[in-house]
C-alpha cells in the first residue's frame, strides 16, 4: 500500500506535468528530501532560451532532438540551485527512459516513485515499454528501489 505522501507527491508532478507544451505525452517529476520536503521539479520540454513555438519541432521523430525529459530537466534545476541528490527520491509520473534512469543513477537517487497509470497508457508502453525494462534492469543492478503507486481519484480517499 502507498502512503499519502507517495499519492501526493505523484499529484504534484501530475500537476506540473500540465505546464509541458508536448503535444501527445506530458511528464512531470519532482525531486523529495529524505525529510519529505518537496525539492526541483521537471517537465518534458525545450530546454530555457530555446523557441518551443517552432512546429516542424514538435513532430516525431525530430522532437527527440529539441525535447528534455521532466526527470533529467528536474536534475539539472537541482544544480542550478546546488541541491544534492543522493539519497532523494523521486517522484514521477511515468517510468523514466534509460537515458533518464542512467541520470538518476549518477545522482544518487535512491528511489523513484512513479504513476502506475502510465504502465496502462497503450500508446506511452508502445513507444516507451522496452526502455522501461532496461531502465528496471538498471535500476535492479543499481540498488535504485523503483514502485508503481496508483493514484486515487480525490473522491475515492
Amino acid at each position: 500500500m502507498s502512503s499519502k505522501w507517495d499519492v501526493r507527491f505523484l499529484r504534484l508532478a501530475r500537476e506540473v506535468s500540465t505546464w509541458s507544451k508536448d503535444r501527445s505525452t506530458q511528464v512531470g517529476a519532482v525531486i523529495v528530501a529524505e525529510d519529505k520536503t518537496p525539492g526541483p521539479y521537471g517537465y518534458n520540454g525545450f530546454p530555457r532560451l530555446i523557441d518551443d513555438e517552432v512546429e516542424d519541432r514538435h513532430a516525431r521523430p525530430t522532437k527527440y532532438d529539441w525535447t528534455e525529459h521532466a526527470e533529467r530537466n528536474a536534475i539539472y534545476n537541482a544544480t542550478r540551485i546546488g541541491m544534492a541528490l543522493k539519497g532523494c527520491t523521486m517522484y514521477v509520473t511515468h517510468v523514466p527512459c534509460a537515458d533518464c534512469a542512467r541520470a538518476i543513477i549518477q545522482v544518487g537517487i535512491e528511489k523513484v516513485i512513479a504513476d502506475a497509470a502510465s504502465m496502462k497508457d497503450p500508446g506511452f508502453v508502445d513507444r516507451w515499454n522496452e526502455a522501461a525494462q532496461i531502465t528496471k534492469i538498471m535500476f535492479d543492478e543499481a540498488g535504485v528501489k523503483l514502485t508503481l503507486v496508483e493514484v486515487p481519484e480525490r473522491n475515492e480517499e
